[in-house]
């Protein structure tokens, strides 16, 4: 008996000579939800995309835990002493000395970029911290030994564009950290050349365009600190996601005056807006489908009012109430099914062409990266789709409802 439902469903929902035009508003329906799905799928697997790359890359680029000394200008003194205290850590599976200063670069030219260096021991710990200390480990960059016997540095290549500099140039660095007295010239900042052997892209903008690397020993010495000053131990841990609970451990275990901090904590801002403008994106184009459901009420409504002779005949031949609630019911989930079907192949090609060919470019000096990342988890396009199903069938309640509810000898008699 279902069969005959959904057989007069399919009628209804299909052209016919008079019923052209209602035809004709079904298919808008179809195309609102198909439309709704399709954007939703792709800003939530762009939002994804977006979230999931800027945590790679900052994961990448910056070990989990930074261990700090109160005190001034931040320096960590005794570094042997506490890095041995760090490792015996629970959950602590790599760990070295760093130090990070902000210099001013200045190639041959007379031009000067500000920039961040960083003074790292590549094989003080057992795996690499970042993909820097990794490329370096595998040979892909390195730090030395240079043709002039000067420091090697690693450049951002965005940095090296800038300064106009390539690998083999020399680089004079200045710090306003060690401020100098000279007699007759005042106050001067410490300054050290080095040798350009590398550069390196992390596909972080702002990375890119600041960062430097360089042994630990030279920054020592262009800081003018003892070989048992640094300025903080970074620590990776085995699951980064627990990198506040170790960095609480870590700071349970050394006390006054060390204090840690960790990647989720320095970008929770960051990760905090991007989470807060996903919903927001997901909630805005909800509305869509909530449109598209008000086009299922508005066909459906039609629906009733021109076959309204014919639910009086069906209803005085013997059908209930019941299956004429079902035949619009039927209509309205087909409408919901066919739509958010085509929705979800629109959404997912669109995705997959996003991904594959990468044809929308951003500034990276606003979004920190280049190109628009995408990526899909299969939750968020399951309740996309049971949402979107969802809505669609809640939008045949009431004109199925008033459909079964017509009498039928007023229904046969109306014009």
């Amino acid at each position: 008996m279902k069969r005959l439902e959904w057989y007069i469903a399919r009628r209804y929902l299909a052209s016919r000579r008079k019923g052209r035009f209602l035809s004709l508003i079904t298919l808008i329906a179809v195309g609102g939800v198909g439309l709704g799905v399709t954007a939703l799928i792709t800003v939530i697997a762009v939002m994804t995309g977006l979230q999931r790359d800027l945590q790679q890359k900052i994961l990448g680029t910056n070990p989990h835990v930074f261990v700090f000394e109160q005190g001034e200008g931040l320096r960590l003194r005794r570094w042997p002493e506490v890095l041995a205290r760090v490792r015996r850590v629970d959950g602590v599976v790599a760990a070295e000395p760093f130090i990070m200063t902000q210099v001013l670069a200045k190639g041959s030219g007379d031009y000067a970029q500000p920039g961040t260096l960083y003074g790292i021991e590549p094989t003080a710990s057992r795996t690499p911290l970042t993909s820097i200390e990794a490329d370096l480990r595998a040979g892909k960059l390195a730090l030395g030994p240079t043709a002039s016997g000067l420091p090697g540095l690693l450049v951002g290549n965005r940095l090296a564009d800038k300064l106009g500099i390539v690998p083999g140039d020399r680089v004079l660095l200045g710090s306003v950290e060690n401020i100098q007295r000279h007699p007759s010239l005042g106050i001067l900042p410490a300054v050290k050349e080095f040798e350009v052997t590398g550069t390196f892209s992390t596909g972080m903008y702002e990375y890119d365009t600041q960062n430097m690397y360089a042994l630990l020993a030279p920054v020592q010495e262009l800081l003018d600190l003892g070989p048992d000053e640094v300025g903080g131990i970074a620590v990776n841990v085995r699951d980064p996601w627990a990198a506040h609970d170790v960095g609480r451990a870590i700071d349970a275990a050394l006390g006054y005056p060390y204090w840690t901090s960790d990647w989720m904590t320095l970008n929770r801002s960051l990760f905090s807006a991007l989470k807060l403008e996903k919903i927001a994106m997901a909630v805005i184009l909800f509305l869509i489908v909530l449109v598209a459901a008000f086009n299922i009420i508005s066909t459906l409504i039609m629906v009733v009012t021109d076959k309204t002779r014919e639910i009086g005949i069906l209803k005085s031949m013997g059908m209930t109430d019941a299956r004429v609630l079902r035949i619009f019911m039927l209509q309205g989930l087909a409408i919901g099914l066919i739509g958010t079907t085509l929705g979800a192949a629109g959404g997912l090609g669109l995705v997959w062409l996003l991904d594959r060919y990468k044809f929308i470019t951003l500034p990276g000096d606003v979004y920190f990266i280049d190109t628009l990342p995408v990526a899909l988890e299969p939750l968020d396009l399951a309740l996309i789709l049971v949402a979107s199903v969802a809505i669609a069938f809640s939008a045949t309640i009431y004109p199925a409802r008033q459909a079964s509810r017509l009498q039928p000898v007023e229904a046969i008699r109306h014009e």
